[in-house]
This record gives structure tokens, C-alpha cells and sequence, in this order.
């Protein structure tokens, strides 16, 4: 179990990079033969990105839900992104896979949304937290002056509009 950071931190990735988030979702629970090998096509898969990190991906986290998985998977670069969806053989196999059977019918659903970050344009914060999501992908660091709220931690000044920061307090 990772250790717990105390106090407040906040991610930092330097340069721009990439959040992919894919899930599956299963639609007919009786089509155990059509939804079971999609969601056991990612642990070959992550199991690759994690012992390559050349290829450009940082980190990934499992999010369950009632009806499916969904991971949120951060990458380096969007050309890396898409040269390992393109040209890696645990993917390029379970794509065709996909394809092949669940577009056969509706037991399996699958999505991705891809969202290209520029250098410095996102905000985080991690209470009492071991590190999690963009703060295991890239590296945290405790929050300094001037980055108390999360307006400030996401560049974009005070505030605003003259409100308080609803921000939690210091630790």
C-alpha cells in the first residue's frame, strides 16, 4: 500500500502531456463470452506500457463501476499515444478482437475520450493522500504561497470575481 503524503500537495508534470481515459461496459451480463475477454485484454496491455515506459506512457488508475471498468491513462505525447494503439501487438490483437466479436452484437460497449494538456494548464490537490492519479504520473509537491486556491494552482491568478477561495484550509 503506498504511503500516505500529509498535508497538501499538488501534481506537477512538466511539458505537455496527455489523459486517455478508456472503459468498457457491459451491457448483457449473460454474454459472459463476449464482454469477459474486453475486459481481460487490459492487464496484458497495461502490463506492457508499465515495463516499456519508452513508449510515452506515465501512469494509469481502475476506476470500477456497476456495469464495467474505466481507467484513466496518462501519456507523454499524443503521437505516442496513438503509435501504441496503431503499432504495439497486445493492443493492435485486442482491438481486433473488439472488433471482430462485440461489434457482433450490443452485450459490450467500449469508449475512450483523449484530452491533450498543455504545459502547466491544469490544477490538482492531494490532502492526507499517497499519490494518486496526475500526482503518481508525474511528482508532488507541497502547496506554496501563491498557490492556495485552485484558481492560483491552475495559473490563473487570485480568486476571482472577488470571492473567497472555498479552498480547504492550510495544513
Amino acid at each position: 500500500m503506498a504511503k500516505v503524503i500529509p498535508g497538501r500537495q499538488m501534481a506537477q508534470i512538466e511539458g505537455p502531456f496527455v489523459v486517455f481515459i478508456i472503459g468498457a461496459r457491459i451491457n448483457k451480463w449473460y454474454a459472459v463470452h463476449k464482454w469477459l475477454p474486453v475486459l481481460r485484454s487490459m492487464g496484458p496491455m497495461l502490463q506492457e506500457l508499465y515495463t516499456n515506459k519508452e513508449l510515452g506512457f506515465l501512469d494509469a488508475s481502475f476506476f470500477m463501476t456497476g456495469r464495467g471498468v474505466s481507467i484513466v491513462q496518462y501519456w507523454r505525447s499524443y503521437d505516442q499515444l496513438e503509435h501504441y494503439a496503431r503499432g504495439k501487438a497486445n493492443h493492435l490483437t485486442a482491438w481486433k478482437n473488439f472488433n471482430r466479436k462485440a461489434r457482433s452484437g450490443e452485450a459490450v460497449g467500449i469508449y475512450h475520450e483523449t484530452y491533450m494538456v498543455e504545459n502547466g494548464a491544469y490544477e490538482s490537490i492531494y490532502v492526507n493522500m499517497p499519490p494518486t492519479g496526475m500526482g503518481r504520473a508525474g511528482s508532488l509537491n507541497p502547496v506554496g504561497s501563491g498557490r492556495e486556491s485552485s484558481r492560483e494552482r491552475a495559473g490563473l491568478g487570485g480568486a476571482g470575481q472577488g470571492e473567497p477561495s472555498p479552498d480547504l484550509p492550510t495544513s
